[in-house]
C-alpha cells in the first residue's frame, strides 16, 4: 500500500523525468523561431561552432537545448519532417543513456538523429545499432540527408565490406550497421597481425535500435568466429538411422507415487528448455541400436570416455527429430536448412545451430552436411556492448524486461508517451477447446472485418500456422497476403499496402520490420516512381501525385470509419513484447484500430503452463463446442505463464553472463596483450622478461630454491639447457672451481647466459629486421593457445553442473578451474616463445629467400576462416570466404600481388595464412 501511496503523491520515477525533460523542450521550442531565421550555412556553420565550444570546456549537457533545435530545424530543411516534442524527449532519454520506449509508428528513427548529432560533436564516432543490413542502409541513406545538411559524415557497416570500406564507415561521424558486425569487427581488431589492419575505433557510443531485440533476445548465445573442425559426416547419418529406433516417452514419471507415465519409452522430451533426456531403458536400448549400427564396441558404455562425443551426436539427433520441426524452427531451400528467427519470422540466412545440432537437422532432411567449427574468438552480446563508453536503445516494448536492462546493463527504460493519445481497443483473448475450433473462429472473424472494409493483419507464431490460415482463408474464396520468412523479398512492399481497405495480410512475427502500416495504405513508393521518371513534365508530375493524395485521403477516412487496422492473434508469444508489437501495428499516431488474441488449450504456451487449469473450467461450465471462454482471470492465467517464460530466460541470460563474465576477463588481460605486442615499438623488454621467468622455472625443477648443493641436479640441467634451448653453460665447471656457491648464483648464471646469447642474435640480424619476427612469434603463439583455451572452457562449462552433486558450488568452481587453466595458457605461451626464440637459426639473406620459396612450393591450399554468431536457440550465422587454392595458381612470389583478387600482396594476404 505505502510505494502505491507515495507514487499518487510524488509521481512514479518515470513521470518525474518526463516534467524534467519537459522543461527542457521548451527551451528548445522557445529557439526554434531563432534558428528559423538563419540561412542554410549559418544553420551547417553551427556544427562547427558547437565542436569548438566543446573543445573549450563546454559539456553535451549545456550545448543540448541548441544542438537539438538545429537538428530539428535541419530535419524540416533536409527531411521535410519536424521533431514533435515526445520526439526530443527520447532524443534526451537517448544522450542520457537510458532505454526510450516509444510505440510503433511514433518515429524513432528521426528521434535517434537528435542524440546522434550530439554526441557525434565530440568526434569519437556515434555507432547506430540495428537488426539487419537493409534497415541500416535504408536509415543511413534515409538520415544522411539531414546530417550531411548539417556537416557530419555517415558510413554503413555491412558484411562482405572490404578492410578499407569498413575503415572509411567506422571513421565517419555516423557509422550505421548491424549488431552483429560490429560484434565481429571488434573480434576480428583482435586477431590482426598489423595494427594498419584494424577498422574500428573505440567504442564510444552506441545507440541500439530495437534494443530489446539485440540485447534480449539475442543475448542468449555469443558471436563465434570459427574456422573448419574434422568432419564427421558419417558419424551423423550413421545415429540419424538409429534415433527413429528409439520411442518418445509419453507423460511424467511422479518419483513418490511411480505414477504418470501414460506410455513407457526411451526418452523424455522437456518443451520449455528444448532438451531430450534418455530413461534407463533408453540407455540400454541405444547401447544395442549403436552397437548394431557398428558405432559402439560389443559390451561398451555409452558413459565411457571414449564415446562422449557419441552420446552428443544421438542427443542432437534425438532432438533433430522430436523438438526442431520443418515450417516452424527451420526451412529447407536449395538444398540447405535454414533457421527462422522464432521472434521475428525472418529466414536467418548463414545462420547455424551450434553443438552438432545443425548437422543432425541436416541429416534428418537428407541434404548435404556440413562440417562443423572450431571455435577462434567469442564474444556475447551482453559484455559487448558493455564495453562502450555510453550505451542506449530505443523500442517500441521494453517496459516488460525494465529489470533485465537494468540488471545486466544498467540501463533505465523510460516510457514516452504517444505524439496522440491511443484509440486502439484491445479485446479479451478468447479461448476454445480445440485448434481445430480456433481457427474457425479466426477465418469468421477475418471474413467479417474484410466484409466491413476493415484491414485485417493476422500474426502467427510459425511459418506452418501462416500457410494453414492461407488453405482455409483460400477455400472461403477471401484474398489475402502471406508474409513469413518464405517472402522476405517482398516484405516491405506487402507490408506498406497491409492499411488499405479490406487488406489481409498473414504474418510471421513483426518484429523490427522497419515499415509502418499507413491505414488506407502508402503513396510514398508511387510518388518517387513518379517523381523519378523523366519522361514526364513536371506539370504532369504534379497533377499525377496530387490525384494520387486526393485518392489516398478518402481510402483513409473510409479504413478510419471501418475502424481502422485490426489486429488478429492466432496464438499468445512466450513473450509478452512480442504481443505487445503485434498488438503495436495498430493505432499509430492516435489512429482507430482493435487486437484480439485467440488461443487454444492445445497451444504450446497453453498446455505446458495453463492448459489443464482452463479445461477444468471448461468442463465444470459444460461449454459446447465451438464455444469459447472470454474471462479476465484467463487473460490473467496466460500473462502469469508468460511471466513465469520470461523469468526462466532471464535465468538462463544471467547465468550465461556470469560464467560469460570468467572468460571475459581473461579475453580482455589477451586482448590487451595482443594491443600492447601490437603498438609497441620495441619487444626487447618483454621478451627479456619472458625468457628470465622461463629459464627461471627451468632452473628451479632442477635447482630448488633455498636448497643445498647436495640437492642439485646440474648434469641434468646443462643437458636440458643444452639441447632444448640451445645453451651451453658449464655449471658443474663453476661449482667445482667454486669454494661457496648459492642456488640464486646458478639462476644468475644461466639467465646472463640467455641474454648473451640472444644478444648475440640481434646484433647479427638487427633489432629493427628482428622486432617483426618476435612480434609473429608472439601473436601466433596467443592465438593458438587462446584457441584451445577456449576450447577448454567449452568443455569445462557443459560438465560442471555435476560439481552440485559433490556439494559443491559449479559456479566457484567454473571460476577456480578456469583460472587454473588461464594460468596454464599463460605459462605454455611464456614457454613457447622463449623456446622459439632461443632456437631461431639466423640466415644470411641468400640462405632466407631459398627457404621461403620452398615453403611457398609446399602451400597447397588455404582456407578462410568462418563467422558465426548463434541465435536464440543456438543458432550460428556463416560466412565463409571461398577457398584459395594455392595449387591452381602455381608459384607466387611473396610480394606478387595475391591470385584471390584482394589487391593485396601475397604475403599480406593468403600467404600470411599459409
Amino acid at each position: 500500500m505505502l510505494p502505491k501511496l507515495l507514487t499518487q503523491i510524488f509521481g512514479s520515477r518515470n513521470e518525474r523525468l518526463l516534467k524534467g525533460y519537459r522543461r527542457t523542450v521548451q527551451q528548445i521550442n522557445a529557439l526554434e523561431p531563432q534558428f528559423e531565421q538563419l540561412d542554410d550555412a549559418a544553420l551547417k556553420a553551427k556544427t562547427e561552432e558547437f565542436k569548438q565550444r566543446l573543445a573549450k570546456g563546454e559539456t553535451l549537457d549545456s550545448l543540448l537545448p541548441e544542438a537539438f533545435a538545429v537538428v530539428r530545424e535541419g530535419g524540416k530543411r533536409a527531411l521535410k519532417m519536424r521533431h514533435f516534442d515526445v520526439q526530443l524527449i527520447g532524443g534526451m532519454v537517448l544522450n542520457a543513456g537510458k532505454v526510450a520506449e516509444m510505440g510503433t509508428g511514433e518515429g524513432k528513427t528521426l528521434m535517434g538523429t537528435l542524440a546522434v548529432y550530439l554526441n557525434a560533436l565530440t568526434g569519437k564516432g556515434v555507432h547506430l545499432v540495428t537488426v539487419n543490413d537493409y534497415l541500416a542502409k535504408r536509415d543511413a541513406e534515409w538520415m544522411a540527408r539531414l546530417y550531411n545538411f548539417l556537416g557530419l559524415t555517415v558510413g554503413v557497416n555491412l558484411a562482405q565490406m572490404s578492410r578499407e570500406e569498413k575503415q572509411a564507415a567506422y571513421a565517419a561521424d555516423v557509422t550505421y550497421g548491424t549488431n552483429n558486425e560490429y560484434g565481429f569487427d571488434y573480434l576480428r581488431d583482435n586477431m590482426v597481425h598489423e595494427v594498419s589492419d584494424r577498422v574500428q575505433r573505440p567504442l564510444a557510443f552506441a545507440i541500439v535500435d530495437e534494443v530489446d531485440s539485440i540485447l534480449i533476445d539475442e543475448a542468449r548465445t555469443p558471436l563465434i568466429i570459427s574456422g573448419q573442425a574434422d568432419d564427421q559426416t558419417d558419424v551423423y547419418l550413421a545415429i540419424n538411422k538409429v534415433a527413429p529406433g528409439l520411442k518418445k516417452q509419453i507423460g511424467e514419471l511422479d518419483i513418490r507415487t511411480g505414477e504418470g507415465v501414460i506410455e513407457p519409452g526411451d526418452f523424455t522430451v522437456d518443451e520449455k528448455s528444448h532438451q531430450v533426456y534418455l530413461t534407463e531403458d533408453g540407455h540400454e536400448n541405444a547401447e544395442r541400436l549403436l552397437s548394431e549400427a557398428g558405432l559402439l564396441v560389443e559390451g561398451a558404455s555409452l558413459y565411457d570416455a571414449g564415446n562422449i562425443t557419441l552420446m552428443h551426436h544421438l542427443y542432437a539427433a534425438l532432438r533433430a527429430t522430436h523438438i526442431y520441426h520443418r515450417d516452424q524452427h527451420y526451412v529447407v531451400q536449395n538444398g540447405e536448412v535454414i533457421i527462422v528467427d522464432e521472434f521475428t519470422g525472418r529466414l536467418m540466412t548463414g545462420r547455424r545451430w551450434s553443438d552438432g545440432l545443425h548437422q543432425a537437422v541436416e541429416a534428418k532432411e537428407g541434404v548435404a552436411i556440413q562440417s562443423e567449427n572450431q571455435t577462434l574468438a567469442s564474444i556475447t552480446f551482453q559484455n559487448f556492448f558493455r564495453m562502450y563508453g555510453k550505451l542506449s536503445g530505443m523500442t517500441g516494448t521494453a517496459d516488460t524486461e525494465a529489470y533485465e536492462f537494468q540488471e545486466i546493463y544498467g540501463l533505465e527504460t523510460v516510457v514516452i508517451p504517444p505524439n496522440r493519445p491511443t484509440k486502439r481497443k484491445d479485446e479479451q483473448d478468447l479461448v476454445y477447446k480445440t485448434t481445430f475450433e480456433k481457427f474457425h473462429a479466426v477465418v469468421a472473424d477475418i471474413k467479417d472485418s474484410h466484409e466491413r472494409g476493415q484491414p485485417t493483419l493476422v500474426g502467427t507464431t510459425s511459418i506452418e500456422n501462416s500457410e494453414y490460415i492461407s488453405k482455409l482463408l483460400t477455400a472461403e474464396k477471401l484474398p489475402h497476403k502471406v508474409l513469413n520468412a518464405k517472402q522476405h523479398a517482398q516484405e516491405a512492399l506487402i507490408v506498406a499496402q497491409a492499411g488499405r481497405p479490406g487488406m489481409i495480410t498473414i504474418a510471421t512475427n513483426m518484429a523490427g520490420r522497419g515499415t509502418d502500416i499507413v491505414l488506407g495504405g502508402n503513396v510514398e513508393n508511387q510518388i518517387k516512381l513518379i517523381e523519378a521518371d523523366a519522361s514526364v513534365a513536371e506539370a504532369d508530375k504534379a497533377l499525377q501525385i496530387q490525384t494520387l493524395k486526393d485518392e489516398w485521403a478518402g481510402l483513409h477516412e473510409q479504413v478510419k470509419a471501418a475502424g481502422g487496422l485490426r489486429i488478429i492473434a492466432t496464438e499468445r508469444h512466450e513473450s509478452r513484447r512480442i504481443d505487445n508489437q503485434l498488438r503495436g501495428r495498430s493505432g499509430r499516431q492516435g489512429d482507430p484500430g482493435a487486437s484480439r488474441f485467440y488461443l487454444s488449450l492445445d497451444d504450446q504456451l497453453m498446455r505446458i503452463f495453463a492448459g489443464d487449469r482452463v479445461r477444468a473450467i471448461m468442463d465444470r461450465l459444460k461449454m459446447p463446442e465451438g464455444e469459447a471462454i472470454e474471462a479476465g482471470i484467463v487473460s490473467r492465467s496466460i500473462e502469469s505463464a508468460q511471466r513465469k517464460v520470461e523469468a526462466r530466460n532471464f535465468d538462463v541470460r544471467k547465468q550465461l553472463l556470469e560464467y560469460d563474465d570468467v572468460s571475459n576477463d581473461q579475453r580482455k588481460v589477451i586482448y590487451q596483450q595482443r594491443n600492447d605486442i601490437l603498438e609497441a615499438q620495441s619487444l626487447v623488454e618483454q621478451i627479456n622478461n619472458l625468457r628470465a621467468s622461463t629459464l627461471g622455472d627451468v632452473v628451479r625443477s632442477f635447482v630448488p630454491s633455498q636448497s643445498v648443493e647436495e640437492q642439485w641436479d646440474l648434469p641434468g640441467l646443462e643437458r636440458v639447457l643444452r639441447d632444448e634451448w640451445q645453451l651451453e653453460v658449464a655449471l658443474t665447471a663453476m661449482v667445482d672451481k667454486s669454494d661457496s656457491i648459492t642456488d640464486e648464483d646458478v639462476l644468475d648464471l644461466v639467465v646472463k647466459t640467455g641474454d648473451t646469447v640472444f644478444a648475440d642474435k640481434v646484433e647479427r640480424v638487427g633489432i629493427d629486421q628482428l622486432t617483426p619476427f618476435m612480434r609473429m612469434v608472439l601473436l601466433q603463439s596467443i592465438d593458438q593457445h587462446w584457441r584451445e583455451h577456449l576450447a577448454s572452457l567449452d568443455y569445462l562449462r557443459q560438465g560442471i553442473h555435476l560439481r552440485g552433486y559433490a556439494q559443491k558450488n559449479p559456479k566457484q568452481e567454473y571460476k577456480r578451474e578456469a583460472f587454473e587453466l588461464f594460468s596454464q595458457l599463460l605459462d605454455v605461451v611464456k614457454m613457447e616463445v622463449t623456446r622459439t626464440l632461443m632456437n631461431v637459426r639466423i640466415q644470411s639473406q641468400e640462405e632466407a629467400n631459398r627457404a621461403a620459396e620452398a615453403i611457398e612450393a609446399r602451400a597447397e591450399r588455404v582456407s578462410n576462416v568462418t563467422y558465426t554468431h548463434p541465435n536464440e536457440d543456438g543458432s550460428v550465422s556463416q560466412d565463409a570466404a571461398p577457398d584459395f587454392d594455392a595449387g591452381k595458381y602455381g608459384h607466387v612470389g611473396r610480394n606478387d600481388p595475391c591470385p584471390c583478387g584482394s589487391g593485396k600482396k601475397f604475403k599480406l594476404c593468403h600467404g600470411k595464412l599459409a
